[in-house]
C-alpha cells in the first residue's frame, strides 16, 4: 500500500460519523446492511449519511451494491486489514536504537 492510498483510507475514517457508519457495517458482517438499515442504526440524517457513504466508498473502505431497489453497503475487510497492516508494519523497529545519551 502506498502512502497516498493509506492517507485516503485513514482520512475517510477521520470523522466520528464515518467511524460510526463503518463500525455499524463491520458489526453487520459480510451480509452488510441496506442504506436504510444503516440510517436506522446510526440515526444519521439521510442526506448526511449519503455524503458519508460516498466518502467511505471513494476511499475503498466500504463497498456498495444494488440489490433490487436497495443499495447494500458492506465493509471491505481486506482494505481495512491492509490499512491496519500499513500503520503497524514497522511497529517498534526503532525501539532498541535510542542512544543511551538520549536519556
Amino acid at each position: 500500500m502506498e502512502w497516498e492510498e493509506a492517507a485516503q483510507g485513514f482520512a475517510a475514517m477521520g470523522s466520528e460519523a464515518r467511524l460510526q457508519v463503518l463500525r455499524c457495517l463491520i458489526r453487520a458482517g459480510d451480509s452488510g446492511l441496506t442504506v436504510g438499515e444503516v440510517q436506522s442504526r446510526t440515526g444519521i440524517a439521510p442526506s448526511t449519511l449519503a455524503h458519508h457513504l460516498r466518502f467511505l466508498t471513494a476511499a475503498g473502505v466500504i463497498g456498495q451494491a444494488r440489490d433490487g431497489r436497495s443499495t447494500v453497503c458492506r465493509a471491505d475487510y481486506g482494505r481495512l486489514e491492509a490499512l491496519a497492516g500499513f500503520i503497524l508494519q514497522e511497529c517498534c523497529v526503532d525501539a532498541g536504537t535510542r542512544d543511551a545519551s538520549d536519556g
